[in-house]
């Protein structure tokens, strides 16, 4: 099955389609692709056209999410299709997020249904299922089935997204759904709408409203030279998060070039280490570093007592060493790191 009714969508008038999954709010009439690609009306009706077909599979490191705070030293078993509501030019999974758009609309992908993505789960010993790859919003009827039958069964859920789910989307599978990452591409609408073809807005209104429906945040934002690594850029993003939770871990990445920007020169380390220190006087207390090989930047350090409480020098479960209870306390003065545990 690869094809089924999108449900998160209603009728409208005109006879065209609502689609409720993310902030494009896609009003559709009969033959109409989404912005996403893989959402199309037929007989009236919204169809999911990759319900259960995975264009990637893998079993990964939580880390490798990125995330810091959730269950360290476990991995996930890690899920994506074809198609995108976004179009980054700096996208590292192109070949698969803009697929359809580069092809004609076609989708394609190996049958993966969630019985199968949950006994897979199981069977390699993962402690979570991760939909990730490409926006997880997009192919949201297949990520529900999936997180709910994942949770019947002890398995943790977890979105790498872009943040870009509606309030109903994330009210319909916030009991299921333990985790996200959350990507702030940019402080500026111009960047989202000329490199991302998105908006801003509903990415930070994205992040509050998850957040406060109790699901761990952790946020990260890829550095790219002379597009969205100003100080002033960096200080307004730290201080967004901060002004949520100054807890709210956030992780800083390096541009490689690739895509549709293979002209711009990768992020020097000096960018990133400039933003760490920036993240840090907003306030953040758990700032890290993502593809650098400083131990000292992967780390976690208890803000109370300043202690390295999990030890990092590269995303791989074994490099990792936690200190930590399964409280998250930390083992020097008892303070409770914000996190996911156990």
């Amino acid at each position: 099955m690869s094809s089924i009714k999108a449900w998160l969508s209603k009728p409208i008038e005109g006879a065209k389609v609502l689609c409720q999954a993310c902030a494009h709010a896609c009003r559709l009439g009969e033959g109409e692709y989404g912005e996403c690609g893989v959402r199309m009306v037929e007989d009236g009706e919204l169809q999911l056209l990759v319900y259960g077909r995975v264009a990637a599979a893998n079993i990964d490191p939580v880390e490798k999410k990125p995330l810091y705070h959730f269950l360290p030293r476990t991995t996930t078993f890690s899920i994506g299709t074809v198609g995108c509501n976004f179009s980054c030019g700096f996208c590292q999974n192109h070949e698969i997020s803009q697929y359809p758009r580069e092809n004609n609309g076609e989708v394609v992908g190996r049958e993966l249904p969630p019985e199968e993505v949950v006994r897979l789960a199981l069977k390699n010993g993962c402690g979570s299922v991760s939909y990730t790859y490409n926006e997880p919003v997009i192919f949201f009827e297949y990520t529900y089935d999936c997180a709910k039958l994942a949770h019947e069964k002890g398995l943790k859920n977890i979105y790498v997204t872009s943040g870009y789910e509606t309030r109903k989307a994330i009210d319909t599978i916030a009991p299921y759904l333990d985790a996200m990452n959350i990507d702030i591409k940019s402080f500026s609408e111009e960047f989202y709408e000329n490199v991302c073809g998105a908006k801003l807005k509903p990415v930070l209104e994205c992040v509050r409203y998850a957040y406060s429906k109790g699901i761990h945040i952790e946020i990260t934002t890829l550095l790219i030279l002379g597009q969205n690594d100003s100080d002033e850029e960096i200080r307004e993003i730290a201080r967004f998060i901060a002004g949520i939770d100054r807890s709210i871990p956030w992780h800083l990445s390096a541009f490689r070039p690739m895509y549709r920007m293979q002209d711009i020169l990768g992020t020097p380390e000096s960018t990133l280490i400039r933003a760490y220190m920036i993240a840090q006087e907003e306030g953040l207390e758990y700032v890290y570093i993502g593809n650098i090989g400083h131990e000292d930047y992967h780390s976690t350090y208890c803000p109370k007592c300043e202690n390295r409480v999990i030890v990092r020098d590269g995303i791989m479960r074994d490099s990792t060493v936690n200190k930590l209870d399964e409280e998250g306390h930390c083992p020097y003065c008892g303070y409770t790191i914000n996190g996911v545990w156990q």
